[in-house]
């Protein structure tokens, strides 16, 4: 029960860890000034949503998110959403490509070679089905939190721990709302295509927690990091890089490989649950369908990264706050008493 609790937990942590939240954009872009009681009721939302999607998944053993979605909103408008998440999920793969080439540019390999290498890489991990994706995650991901962490309580330090909660200074609590619903329906493509696989109920609370506190404690400890060097956000395209600009030249290297695993992981969440899905319709190797849709990513990735990012996030953030609705009043629409 633990071990799988844990897969499914580092899972669901590898799906939210992408380019945007493990750079530092995607938090200060939500988050910043007044934000405590924000997050706090991101951890919360966060963690009830995670434990919805992941026992409807379960009661249906679902291979793919549709069985997810039509207890969600009924057969009509989870048609819709099915179409939006396909489009959600091949959008996001492509930005992530595109990070990962924007990203080897670091290192002056050619932007167009960075997209190539990252593919590649995501269609070798299904050469294991979708066993690879999880054991990359269970290896990747706790890598990639030690070091954020690490970094960060190390700068903490460096300040003489300045983290402060006003409880009457707590103005930007309703981002919790929109930034909740941004990272909703990955979570619903990519839960939705394990329900077959969870074997105890323990499994889902084990993950629905465990990622919710970890999600929850990072995101506090790094939105206060940068309200250290607000002033110098600005100057950066990558937030944490003004964190970084206290360390060593080398803890910039090595930040930037941890940043194009998260980039990484986010992309192989995303051809996992374009895969699920696509499994109705296209028979084959899991490794041949990735491939196949790796391929018709890759020449959307000449519009770059951060024009990609600035389109279809906010866009996204919006439209899945119906969702969000949903989730949270489904224990309260289905339960015993009504």
């Amino acid at each position: 029960m633990w071990g799988n609790g844990l897969k499914w937990m580092f899972l669901i942590i590898g799906t939210m860890i992408g380019a945007g939240y493990a750079s530092g954009r995607e938090l200060w872009e939500f988050f910043g000034a007044e934000s405590g009681l924000a997050i706090i009721i991101f951890t919360i939302l966060f963690t009830i949503c995670v434990a919805v999607i992941l026992s409807i998944s379960y009661k249906n053993q679902s291979q793919h998110y549709l069985p997810v979605l039509n207890k969600l909103m009924g057969k009509r408008l989870a048609k819709v959403y099915d179409v939006m998440i396909i489009v959600y999920l091949f959008s996001t793969t492509v930005i992530m490509l595109a990070g990962g080439g924007a990203t080897l540019e670091v290192i002056h390999i050619p932007y167009w070679l960075g997209t190539v290498i990252i593919g590649g890489m995501v269609v070798i991990l299904f050469l294991w089905d979708t066993k690879g994706m999880t054991s990359m995650n269970a290896f990747i991901i706790p890598i990639l939190i030690v070091f954020l962490i690490a970094i960060l309580l190390a700068f903490q330090s460096l300040k003489g721990f300045p983290i402060q909660f006003k409880i009457n200074a707590q103005h930007n609590w309703p981002s919790a709302l929109t930034f909740t619903a941004l990272n909703i329906l990955p979570l619903i493509a990519i839960l939705g295509a394990i329900g077959n696989e969870i074997k105890h109920k323990g499994e889902m609370w084990i993950a629905a927690l465990g990622s919710g506190l970890i999600l929850g404690s990072i995101s506090f400890l790094y939105n206060e990091s940068l309200l250290q060097v607000a002033s110098d956000i600005m100057l950066y395209e990558i937030p944490l890089f003004a964190i970084l600009k206290h360390y060593p030249y080398y803890m910039m290297l090595i930040m930037s490989a941890l940043l194009w695993l998260a980039i990484y992981t986010t992309a192989a969440a995303g051809v996992f649950g374009l895969l699920s899905r696509a499994r109705a319709w296209l028979k084959g190797p899991a490794w041949l369908i990735a491939l196949f849709l790796i391929a018709i990513m890759a020449p959307l990735t000449t519009f770059g990264f951060s024009t990609l990012i600035a389109v279809l996030y906010p866009l996204y953030g919006v439209l899945n706050l119906f969702v969000l609705a949903s989730l949270l009043l489904y224990p309260i629409m289905n339960h015993r008493s009504l």
